[in-house]
């Protein structure tokens, strides 16, 4: 992050107060934690939902911190007389307004990501594609949000010529605030599926914030969308902007090949084919990056050169050998669409099937039934052994105990599983571990 403008000029694009005695001092770079935080930075208060960066002022100034954004009245002046500080009415607002601003100040071309599932693969792969093509900014990690977005956008320099931002929600308005800030000239709608529904409250809710993003969709961009989603296949007349619709039914604009080993679609007549080996939903991503890219002007041997260096996300169907047993990976989040794809996914690995599964949170109330789908969703896959852990994952066990095909053992607390866990896998077969990010069951794996 290099963005090279004077702290007077800062304090007039965020609307702030500039107390300084250095006011043509420039300000280079930021950050929102003082644990990262080195000596010449700007500290940026962020009030979270459980700390409030007001509290480690004082900290950031012994670590080195030359200026202050806060919020109106709580500059600490008696004590810091050479310390510059900018007062704002709200520091979050202020973050969002630079990074619009800087945003709105290089010439480059942005793709915008959001969905229910794939945004961080269909980001992966299309910064894999773009980056073959020119140099090319994305967002870190899971920065999709209200503050993280922000701070991916700043990081944008003058050599960048495409920038890859996923934007997530969990309430309606969510994309709208931060695609505000993006202005993406080609935004990408993966799919709809059920997730953060605690928040959303029914699916129609989830498409009317996902569809957001179309509002801030810069003039002759183009809008890529799932169109084998049942509410998504509405934008193919609800929508009347430059459009690529993706996906493996008839009348898709980019149309999948569901046959052979390679990935492979159709888009205007022209045939591509990739020697990547992907499941049907990660072909879904790839079609949807392959869209995006096509959109930004990029060419089918840039293609091809981009996925050839496409490196699979961590802690989604990751797989490992210990000894004669595979595990699949996927812990990074849990929900029902993602869920129906990692039991499709092990039942197609060597026999026998192990599932070891933790709370879909977020549902709400919807919990109880996407818990008891995903049993009988079990049954129906033939997975003979299972393991349930998490309070919501009670109803899934209350219909898996009446079966007498499949052998479940439920627990509410992922650690009382661990021996049954290891004489499973010492079997053989193939082990999916799988629950949504707060039950951290990826240290079910560490202590096989």
């Amino acid at each position: 992050m290099h963005l090279n403008i004077t702290y007077e000029s800062l304090a007039k694009i965020i609307e702030g107060k500039l107390i300084s005695k250095t006011p043509k001092a420039i300000f280079k770079k930021l950050t929102i934690d003082t644990r990262t935080l080195q000596t010449g930075d700007a500290y940026w208060v962020i009030k979270g939902a459980r700390l409030d960066g007001h509290d480690f002022i004082d900290e950031a100034i012994k670590k080195g911190a030359v200026l202050i954004i806060c919020e109106i009245g709580r500059a600490n002046l008696a004590q810091n007389q050479n310390i510059s500080f900018i007062e704002v009415k709200d520091t979050l607002k202020a973050l969002q307004a630079l990074a619009l601003y800087h945003r709105q100040n290089s010439a480059i071309k942005i793709a915008a990501i959001t969905g229910s599932n794939g945004k961080s693969t269909t980001k992966q792969m299309l910064m894999s594609l773009t980056s073959a093509a020119a140099k090319t900014c994305a967002s870190a990690g899971n920065f999709n949000n209200q503050i993280g977005l922000p701070l991916s956008l700043l990081e944008i320099t003058s050599k960048d010529v495409f920038g890859v931002f996923e934007l997530g929600a969990s309430h309606k308005g969510d994309i709208d605030e931060i695609a505000s800030l993006v202005r993406p000239d080609v935004a990408v709608i993966t799919n709809i599926s059920p997730a953060h529904l605690e928040f959303f409250g029914d699916m129609e809710t989830i498409y009317q914030t996902k569809t957001e993003i179309i509002k801030w969709l810069n003039t002759s961009g183009f809008l890529v969308y799932n169109g084998d989603d049942i509410l998504l296949r509405r934008l193919k007349t609800a929508y009347r902007g430059k459009a690529i619709s993706f996906g493996f039914g008839d009348g898709m604009d980019l149309k999948i090949d569901d046959g052979g080993d390679n990935f492979a679609f159709t888009y205007k007549g022209a045939k591509f084919s990739f020697p990547l080996k992907l499941e049907r939903h990660n072909k879904l991503n790839a079609a949807a990056a392959c869209a995006a890219a096509i959109a930004l002007g990029l060419y089918k041997d840039q293609l091809e050169r981009g996925l050839s260096t496409y490196t699979p996300m961590p802690m989604r169907l990751e797989e490992h050998q210990k000894g004669k047993t595979k595990f699949i990976l996927d812990y990074y989040n849990a929900n029902p669409a993602s869920m129906e794809n990692a039991l499709d996914f092990l039942v197609k690995n060597s026999p026998p099937h192990t599932a070891v599964l933790g709370d879909m949170r977020e549902l709400g109330k919807y919990s109880k039934k996407y818990h008891e789908d995903l049993a009988r969703s079990i049954i129906s896959h033939g997975i003979k052994t299972v393991f349930l852990a998490g309070e919501e994952m009670r109803p899934a066990y209350d219909i898996l105990a009446k079966d007498s095909s499949v052998m479940v053992t439920y627990a509410l607390d992922k650690n009382d599983l661990l021996a049954d866990i290891k004489a499973a896998a010492k079997e053989g077969g193939t082990v999916l571990i799988k629950a949504s990010r707060a039950l951290n069951f990826e240290d079910i794996y560490k202590n096989l």
